[in-house]
């Protein structure tokens, strides 16, 4: 594993819960943009932290952004009471990280629920990524996002719009260059804790779909859902719906 950076957090819910939660975001995005389910695991009797990733919100920038260092550093987060976290759950690149990171220390965390995570990307869907941090950088007003994404929250429309100013453009750009081809499959075919992924929809747009889910699910481990109508960040587009299914994953 690379060496890690250290994460800045922010929490929900008491320090002294009995069950602790780390939420990775994903590409672009900043840990704030995870609140729904912080908010939602907090009024659940839950601890919940998130992180900003490396090059991303207020974390240290760096040189390494293969999937390999984010999965470092979230390996090199430690929940408040030092034992393993209960659940991690992970939005597409944070997926990616969360899986890798579960692989190569199954002790880190008890279970992983995994939002559209980019286990595989094609290269219609770097394309399609790439696009849309280049229009997320072009403006980074938050006129920008809610001309976008009309149906957001407000608060999802605000710390969109300030992700993109806080990020370094230049540690998203090479996130994508330093890992092609974008591929933790083979990590995802280890991960040996209970794991359930919920998926967007494919026919709004979901990077985890089709071969590669069928591929992914022969690990026993892994259970799936598909958001009906949410696009690749279910919990801005239907968050209602996403908490639910993450409400039946967590029984």
């Amino acid at each position: 594993m690379p060496v890690p950076v250290t994460l800045p957090r922010l929490s929900w819910g008491a320090p002294h819960a009995p069950r602790h939660a780390l939420l990775v975001h994903g590409l672009g995005s900043t840990g704030a943009l995870m609140w729904r389910y912080g908010t939602w695991l907090a009024d659940a009797g839950w601890h919940a932290t998130a992180v900003d990733l490396r090059g991303h919100g207020r974390a240290p920038r760096a040189l390494d952004y293969t999937i390999g260092a984010y999965a470092a550093d979230i390996l090199h987060t430690a929940a408040p009471d030092d034992e393993p976290w209960d659940l991690v759950i992970g939005h597409s690149l944070g997926g990616a990280a969360a899986t890798t990171a579960s692989a190569a220390s199954p002790a880190w965390a008890r279970r992983l629920v995994l939002i559209d995570p980019a286990i595989h990307l094609s290269d219609h869907d770097r394309a399609v990524v790439g696009n849309s941090q280049q229009r997320s950088f072009a403006d980074t007003s938050r006129e920008a996002v809610r001309a976008e994404h009309p149906h957001w929250h407000e608060q999802d429309i605000e710390l969109k719009a300030l992700s993109a100013q806080q990020a370094s453009r230049w540690a998203v750009e090479q996130t994508s260059a330093q890992n092609t081809p974008w591929d933790v499959r083979e990590a995802a075919a280890r991960v040996t804790v209970p794991t359930h992924i919920i998926a967007s929809d494919p026919k709004v747009y979901s990077i985890f779909q089709g071969e590669l889910a069928a591929q992914v699910t022969q690990n026993p481990v892994v259970t799936m859902s598909v958001v009906t109508g949410a696009g690749h960040s279910p919990h801005r587009d239907k968050p209602e719906d996403t908490l639910a299914h993450l409400a039946a994953a967590l029984g």
